[in-house]
């Protein structure tokens, strides 16, 4: 559908209900809140050459949320009925926010599941970290769920992008999460120009190497993330786009979930359309998950690379 409104943009992703040739962009409608990330806040213990949140050990934009704010929407998912199955964290590194574990514990005693994104590195494995994810491992199973950042099955190419001797501690983490049977996933980049079929395969040798109950032929155990650039000259989605694409719109991440985050100064944290976007405001629903359940315009050239072109998804 082509419509001409007054000031119709030139430039792509400037107008939230029109692209640039006059029509209509697509957005996703909430359909319910399947799982509630949270941003445990941008600091990192490493800097990537590209990273799609900018953490570094100096990136503070975001801040640690504590262990009382992350509760209160903990508390509004009950207070709502959302029937939110997953508690998600996500950073920068989440074991740098000192709050992380009792986070994770309030979580999993209210009966969520939990997932953590890590790079399984130092701030993991410090000794109290380890001790508190033996307890809540032993307290709650399962239900506690880890997923471990390798960039590429090699070492040359993670330490490329991640740094030297990263790919060493890494996967040193993962063995000893493997050890004590945690439930695992892995997350790679497709940054490398190979076919998915080669990266699965050398990741496959990789996991059969460490011993690893990962299957990496199957894309929730071994998820391959599309990459992202800001300035990437990506096509706009319209309305049009999800029989074209044969995309369904519910699959979008945006249509089951929403993240939290803390920004630097901010009186209380902000709820946010998803992972990829927490600096844009057009994305930002305010401090209440109540206000955060409507549809999601995608204005934004990651959710068409990331996300519709690329098929990706942080809740894969």
């Amino acid at each position: 559908m082509t419509v001409k409104p007054d000031n119709l943009p030139r430039e792509k992703f400037s107008h939230p209900d029109v692209t640039a040739k006059e029509e209509r962009r697509a957005s996703v409608g909430f359909r319910r809140l399947e799982t509630l990330w949270i941003n445990t806040g941008t600091l990192c213990n490493i800097e990537c050459a590209h990273c799609y949140i900018h953490s570094s050990p100096t990136e503070d934009r975001l801040s640690y949320i504590t262990r009382d704010e992350a509760a209160r929407y903990l508390d509004e998912i009950e207070a709502l009925k959302l029937g939110t199955t997953e508690i998600a964290f996500t950073g920068g590194e989440p074991f740098m926010n000192p709050d992380m574990c009792a986070m994770a514990e309030d979580a999993l005693a209210r009966g969520h599941e939990v997932l953590i994104l890590t790079n399984a590195m130092q701030p993991m494995m410090r000794p109290a970290v380890k001790t508190a994810l033996l307890d809540l491992r032993a307290r709650f199973g399962n239900r506690l769920k880890l997923r471990i950042s390798i960039d590429h099955y090699l070492e040359e190419p993670h330490d490329r992008e991640r740094g030297a001797g990263s790919y060493a501690r890494s996967i040193a983490g993962l063995r000893w999460l493997a050890a004590h049977s945690f439930p695992l996933t892995v997350a790679g980049r497709t940054a490398w120009g190979e076919e998915e079929s080669v990266m699965r395969a050398g990741f496959a040798s990789l996991f059969r190497q460490l011993e690893l109950p990962v299957d990496a032929f199957d894309p929730a155990s071994l998820i391959l993330f599309p990459e992202m650039d800001d300035e990437a000259d990506v096509p706009e989605i319209t309305t049009a786009c999800w029989n074209i694409l044969h995309v369904d719109p519910a699959q979008v991440m945006c249509a089951t979930s929403r993240m939290v985050v803390k920004r630097k100064g901010a009186a209380e944290p902000s709820v946010v359309a998803c992972t990829l976007l927490p600096d844009d405001p057009q994305f930002d629903f305010g401090p209440r998950l109540s206000d955060a359940l409507h549809p999601v315009k995608l204005n934004h050239r990651h959710c068409a690379k990331f996300c519709v072109l690329g098929g990706g998804s942080c809740t894969a």
